[in-house]
C-alpha cells in the first residue's frame, strides 16, 4: 500500500470521527510536515507547535472535514498556512512591543493620558484575572510554566509527569478558554 493511499483511508476514517486514525495519520506525516515546516520556519519549537495545533483542529472539526484527493499535499498546505500565520502573529506583536518601546522612550505623555493608559491596563488586568478564574488549577499552572517560565512542551511534561501531548493539550484547551473570555 502507497503512502498517499494510506493516508487517504485515515483520511476517509478521520472524517468519520475515528480517534484512531488521527493518531495514524499524525504518525506517518509527522517527520515529513516536521521536514517541510523548518524549511518555512527555523524555530523548531514553533514548527513542533503548530503541526500538533494543525492536528487539534482536524480532529475538532473533523465533521466538517471534505475528502481530499491528496492528503499529504492537504496537511502541507495548511502546516504552511499555520505556521505563514503564526509568524506574522509574532511579527506584529514583535513590531507593537517595538513601537510601545519607542513611544515610551520617545516622548513624554500628558498626565490625562498617563491616568486613561493606567485605567485601559487595569481594565485588561481585570479582564485576565476574571478570565483565568474560568481555568482549572492544572491549566494555571501549565500556562505558567510555558508563558512566563518559558519552558518547553518537553520541559513542562517532565516536570509535571505527563506526556508532551497532554501538555499540550491542556495548554491549547486554556489558550481556547482565555480566548472566549477575552472577548
Amino acid at each position: 500500500m502507497s503512502f498517499d493511499t494510506e493516508n487517504s483511508q485515515h483520511w476517509e476514517k478521520l472524517r468519520k470521527g475515528e480517534k484512531q486514525a488521527l493518531f495514524a495519520l499524525y504518525n506517518n506525516t509527522y517527520s515529513h510536515l516536521l521536514r517541510f515546516g523548518l524549511r518555512i520556519c527555523a524555530n523548531d519549537e514553533l514548527v513542533k507547535d503548530c503541526i500538533t495545533q494543525l492536528f487539534l483542529q482536524l480532529w475538532n472539526k473533523h465533521p466538517q472535514l471534505n475528502p481530499v484527493a491528496n492528503v499529504t499535499a492537504y496537511l502541507f498546505t495548511a502546516l504552511k498556512r499555520q505556521l505563514i500565520d503564526q509568524l506574522i502573529l509574532q511579527e506584529k506583536i514583535h513590531s507593537a512591543i517595538h513601537n510601545l518601546a519607542e513611544e515610551s522612550f520617545g516622548q513624554e505623555l500628558s498626565y490625562e493620558e498617563i491616568i486613561i493608559q493606567g485605567q485601559q491596563d487595569e481594565e485588561q488586568k481585570l479582564r485576565l484575572q476574571k478570565a483565568m478564574k474560568a481555568l482549572t488549577p492544572r491549566q494555571i499552572e501549565l500556562i505558567r510554566l510555558k508563558f512566563f517560565e518559558g519552558l518547553s512542551y518537553e520541559q513542562i511534561a517532565q516536570q509535571t509527569s505527563q506526556t508532551v501531548k497532554t501538555a499540550y493539550n491542556t495548554i491549547y484547551d486554556a489558550i481556547k478558554m482565555l480566548r472566549k473570555q477575552l472577548k
